[in-house]
């Protein structure tokens, strides 16, 4: 069987058939576990912002201070991911990895919840952003490492529906679950989520067969690949960054189109669950018409954002492009996901590490972004100013032919 670029790398004389030897079949269990700790890492990021105010009031400091769990939780994610992921690679086992990351979520919830002061809650953050990185940067490409190649997109929709999950219900229910009880009982709460995980984890992902194989990921290398550009421009520099102009400030926008306080909550609870039919929507096409699929995403994404300040004035024009919203964005992270493990060959682990460190400059740029559009143009523009950015993305997607978004197979036959 000849081996599949995005699944294996070029093996090595000392490597055994099993060691790269395709997988035959889809592990479902292990899929599940790890969209079920992509979603305590989302959750985990989300929550202090939910409990802002309880935080403050217990450490006895100021909200704008505790707000410095989410920065130092962001800014550790863009200086350790690459670093981490190409010291760690080929040293410890795909699975270890996992498995040890999951732990260290777990520990820095724990470390958290018993935390005196702000500056030991700070450094509970900060374990907590590193195993953030190291988990988004390794479970990609370990994915597709355990899965046939026919099957990646489909995997892929799998494990990061825990994405839109948490964003739809983890960061809700961890605030509510704080006002029963206490911030404190939430974070140990996770921690426990975290250590099961771990155990589930252990018993149920396979190995990756790789290890002997495994070159160090050249970020250099990766980098003059056009087709890797071409993705970490599109979409976490783009797509990331108009998602989050608009999502950073929906309640502004609301508001000043004339709907009630209460369509806020609303509103996002409807992005997050759409984005789980688009994420269903993309687990069908992404490995069969990914290059058509993902232009149509990104198109819808596109009219959305330019429609919403002229229909965005009614619950039903709102919540309908909102649910388009949703769909769209849903779908557009796992085609790009895929996209950028194609994109970097034998590279993809650092292509994707890449894509880790840029995610976060996305979401920050994006609330900056969006707090200039606000200031500038006004609240109800907001989704015009995220328009613009999707439609650049939109063109580098449909320029890159060859190298980031290639048609698929059904695509290729037509």
């Amino acid at each position: 069987m000849k081996p599949d670029p995005l699944v294996v790398g070029t093996p090595s004389p000392e490597a055994t058939p099993a060691q790269t030897q395709q997988p035959k079949k889809i592990p479902w269990g292990g899929l599940l576990v790890l969209a079920a700790a992509g979603f305590t890492a989302v959750t985990t990021e989300l929550l202090p912002s939910g409990l802002l105010p309880q935080i403050s009031r217990d450490l006895g400091v100021e909200e704008s201070a505790v707000g410095s769990l989410t920065a130092v939780y962001a800014a550790i994610i863009v200086f350790t991911a690459l670093p981490l992921s190409r010291f760690l690679a080929g040293r410890v086992p795909r699975k270890t990895l996992l498995i040890a990351t999951v732990l260290a979520f777990a520990l820095s919830n724990v470390l958290l919840a018993l935390s005196p002061t702000l500056g030991w809650a700070i450094g509970a953050r900060l374990l907590g952003g590193i195993a953030h990185g190291m988990l988004w940067s390794s479970m990609a490409p370990y994915v597709a490492h355990i899965v046939p190649a026919h099957s990646v997109g489909k995997a892929m929709a799998v494990v990061f529906s825990g994405n839109s999950i948490a964003l739809a219900v983890g960061a809700p229910i961890g605030t509510l679950m704080g006002s029963l009880m206490t911030w404190r009982a939430s974070f140990l709460v996770l921690a426990g989520v975290g250590a099961l995980l771990a155990v589930l984890a252990f018993w149920l992902l396979p190995g990756a067969h790789d290890h002997a194989s495994q070159k160090t990921p050249s970020l250099r290398a990766a980098m003059k690949l056009p087709g890797v550009i071409a993705v970490a421009i599109a979409w976490p520099l783009l797509l990331l960054l108009a998602h989050f102009t608009l999502f950073t400030y929906v309640a502004p926008f609301l508001l000043a189109s004339g709907l009630p306080e209460s369509a806020t909550s609303i509103s996002l609870s409807v992005v997050g669950i759409a984005s789980l039919v688009g994420i269903w929507i993309a687990g069908m096409t992404a490995d069969s018409r990914p290059r058509a699929s993902v232009i149509a995403a990104v198109v819808l994404l596109t009219l959305a954002f330019a429609l919403l300040p002229a229909l965005g004035g009614t619950w039903v024009g709102a919540f309908a492009l909102m649910t388009l919203w949703g769909i769209a964005f849903g779908a557009v992270g796992i085609y790009n996901q895929a996209a950028i493990l194609r994109a970097g060959g034998e590279h993809k682990d650092a292509a994707n590490g890449l894509t880790v460190v840029t995610i976060q400059l996305g979401i920050a740029v994006g609330a900056v972004y969006g707090a200039f559009a606000l200031t500038t143009v006004g609240a109800q523009l907001v989704p015009l100013a995220a328009a613009i950015p999707t439609a650049i993305a939109l063109v580098i997607i449909i320029a890159s032919r060859r190298g980031g978004y290639p048609a698929g197979p059904r695509e290729k036959r037509r």
